[in-house]
């Protein structure tokens, strides 16, 4: 830099909105400027002096761009020294004026003369006399940065650690990071301009799911082709299980928008059978899809104070998706679920607005298997409609010369006329109290129905082998072994 310069002069120039093509940073200027006439098309109107926008430049540049290297990298550099080479090196990015000029859509004077103050902000005596490149030299040039999303990641871990080791309930500070997370999620879109949150239910392209069971005793199996509403459905409280989106006793609806993959998903052991069945989803709900968290995007402008935070932010929440689905070990997931446990449970009851369940992706198979779990609000199956007094009972076969017969068959005795009496409640599979049965589904349960049973949709796979997809792993290599990963099964039709 010419040390001749009259910096004091320099920013004491006046720049107008109308010299300013970049819309946040121009909005600005006229709103928040002070008349005076402009050094660069000498009108008289709303403006920033030039030591201003040298100031809003510098924090530009320190959030949302890098200097680069003067030098090329090493394997740069050997290309460069290769004498069959025809490599030819130039420096990324852009001078630092034209940088300044086109980052504010600003006249090339506006921008040398802020370069000029900010290369005096930033000179240093002994980088000069060792000939080093400062911030904003004349020579200097610069090139957008990747974002960062590292703050964010590290509150994450320190939020997954305090799960694990302090407090699980009433956390303060699990609340205020979910909801820094999941702020304003259902207006945020993705860069093919779709939304994250999917409206499920009638008439809609998410109108029904699956949901399977996997069965090693006969009698839960007849109970279960016999009322499939009730066992194929989200259990009772006193048996729902902890899951992956779900604490001990919480009752949610896990499925499936595939029949094989609610299939794959409840890893069957050979030998077992599985009752599968599609819901119909019979009004609106909202579900938050993790498999768009992966293309999320924002707009605004590098001059907006808050763009950098939402700009780290949604990095933070393309790669959120395979934190909350990563593959989870048998023996770690007491510890390793409580952070998605936490995630459904603000979901549910906290988010602003309130939402009913979350797809995901499938770890158990590839492409395009989807995992849908619904919250416990969204959760209820409604009852079969059949007439009162009638019995229902179920048969898995028969007995014949030769043998026994594999025959599943459902029956139904309707009574030959109404008779006066209450209405029998069916109990959960197993020996279930009856005041277990009324707490959870009965007369306590206020909430809607959301799911109803297709009963011709009722199938039983019995599982003769599992096959798996494996990567096999030696001292000096990997070679992929791979196999279909399918159940060979065995159809049986609801009769």
């Amino acid at each position: 830099m010419n040390r001749d310069v009259d910096v004091d002069k320099l920013k004491g120039r006046k720049l107008c909105f109308n010299c300013v093509g970049e819309s946040f940073l121009r909005d600005e200027i006229h709103n928040q400027g002070a008349r005076a006439i402009c050094s660069y098309c000498g009108k008289s109107t709303e403006s920033y002096s030039i030591e201003q926008m040298s100031e809003r430049i510098e924090t530009v540049f320190e959030q949302h761009y890098i200097r680069t290297s003067d030098q090329p990298s090493a394997l740069q550099y050997s290309m460069l020294t290769d004498k069959e080479s025809n490599y030819d090196w130039e420096r990324d990015g852009e001078p630092v004026v034209d940088a300044i000029m086109n980052a504010a859509d600003i006249p090339q004077k506006a921008a040398s003369d802020i370069q000029r103050i900010l290369e005096d902000k930033f000179f240093d005596f002994e980088s000069a006399t060792m000939s080093e490149e400062t911030d904003f030299s004349s020579d200097s040039f610069y090139e957008e940065s990747d974002t960062n999303d590292e703050r964010w990641k590290n509150e994450w871990r320190d939020f997954e650690h305090y799960l694990k080791t302090e407090a699980r309930f009433f956390s303060r500070t699990a609340g205020r990071l979910l909801t820094s997370v999941f702020e304003g999620i259902d207006r945020m879109r993705t860069r093919d301009d779709r939304s994250l949150i999917i409206d499920a239910g009638p008439n809609t392209e998410f109108s029904s799911v699956f949901r399977a069971r996997s069965f090693q005793s006969d009698d839960a199996l007849k109970n279960a082709i016999a009322h499939p509403d009730d066992h194929l459905g989200s259990p009772l409280s006193a048996h729902a299980r902890a899951g992956r989106m779900n604490a001990h006793g919480i009752s949610v609806f896990y499925g499936a928008n595939d029949p094989m993959v609610a299939l794959a998903e409840v890893r069957p052991p050979v030998g077992s059978k599985v009752v599968v069945g599609r819901f119909e989803i019979v009004r609106p709900i909202r579900l938050l899809d993790l498999t768009a968290l992966n293309d999320v995007t924002t707009s605004g402008s590098i001059f907006d104070p808050t763009f950098i935070g939402r700009l780290e932010r949604t990095m933070f929440l393309r790669n959120l998706s395979q934190r909350i689905t990563v593959p989870v070990m048998p023996d770690d997931e007491p510890f390793e679920y409580l952070a998605t446990q936490a995630i459904a449970d603000f979901l549910a009851t906290e988010n602003t607005p309130p939402l009913d369940g979350i797809i995901f992706p499938s770890v158990q198979t590839a492409g395009r298997s989807l995992n849908v779990v619904l919250f416990h609000k969204a959760a209820r199956v409604e009852e079969m409609e059949v007439p009162e007094g009638t019995k229902i009972s179920s048969s898995l076969g028969y007995l014949s010369e030769d043998g026994w017969e594999g025959d599943y068959s459902v029956f139904e005795e309707v009574p030959p006329k109404k008779e006066d009496v209450e209405k029998k409640k069916r109990l959960g599979f197993g020996p279930l109290l009856v005041s277990a049965v009324s707490w959870d589904r009965l007369a306590l349960d206020t909430r809607p129905p959301t799911l109803k049973i297709d009963l011709e949709s009722v199938r039983v796979h019995i599982v003769e082998a599992v096959a798996f997809k494996t990567i096999e792993m030696s001292r000096s290599s990997f070679i992929p072994q791979s196999g279909p990963g399918l159940f060979p099964t065995f159809f049986c039709d609801r009769l």
